[in-house]
């Protein structure tokens, strides 16, 4: 029975009666993008500093500064946005 996908077994996974996991996917969505957007922050950051110190030459100081800064700045917006989704979320509940 190779290659063939037993459609009666995963219809009874992806729909239940309740929604739970289509109530997972959507509590779970805004959460998703948030390690990105994180990592992002710090990345780009990093590359500007990189780039600083290739232009003034004064080799690690742009990159250090400005990839501390990206990593305050990326966890202070990562629990900025984590608390506001939560807040929507429980107001949304009530």
């Amino acid at each position: 029975m190779r290659g063939k996908v037993p459609w009666k077994q995963m219809k009874k996974i992806f729909n239940t009666d309740n929604g739970s996991l289509n109530k997972s996917f959507k509590d779970a969505g805004p959460y998703l993008g948030l390690g990105v957007q994180f990592a992002a922050t710090i990345v780009i950051l990093i590359l500007a500093g990189s780039w600083l110190d290739g232009k003034f030459n004064c080799s690690p100081w742009f990159t250090a500064i400005l990839g501390l800064f990206g990593g305050f700045a990326g966890t202070y917006n990562l629990i900025k946005t984590a608390t506001e989704i939560g807040k929507k979320q429980d107001a949304a509940k009530k």
